[in-house]
């Protein structure tokens, strides 16, 4: 065999390659299922003025303000207190809370108030924008 037929390759083995990748085609198939997203249960409400709402029901209204400040009835609640003033709040207005988001509010400081809020036992929570 010369040195020129040693140092020429013509062909190229695929079988690896195809071994890898049908490895991982059966690992996405496995997994694919178990992939469970999660997400927000919600109901997308019919439009109501929202002074109607706090009128008729008995709701906790919460403003999250322009710069990420919660207020209570004007009263201005930090985020470490806000699971346990709407606790105490839960037992005069069982029906819920009312999330008034002023329009530059960020997501967070929103989502924030929802974890506090159901970590204190609130189940019905809905959003407004002021």
């Amino acid at each position: 065999m010369s040195r020129r037929e040693r140092d020429s390759f013509n062909e190229i083995n695929i079988t690896p390659l195809t071994d890898i990748f049908l490895v991982l085609l059966i690992i996405m198939m496995v997994i694919a299922p178990l992939l469970d997203q999660q997400g927000l249960n919600l109901a997308v409400p019919n439009n109501v003025e929202v002074q109607d709402i706090k009128n008729e029901n008995k709701l906790i209204s919460i403003t999250v303000s322009d710069d990420d400040r919660y207020y209570i009835d004007s009263q201005e609640i930090t985020a470490s207190e806000l699971e346990n003033v709407i606790k105490e709040k839960s037992k005069e207005l069982p029906e819920g809370l009312l999330i008034l988001a002023q329009p530059d509010a960020t997501h967070g400081a929103v989502v924030k108030l929802m974890d506090k809020a159901r970590d204190a036992g609130v189940t019905n929570i809905s959003v407004s924008e002021t």
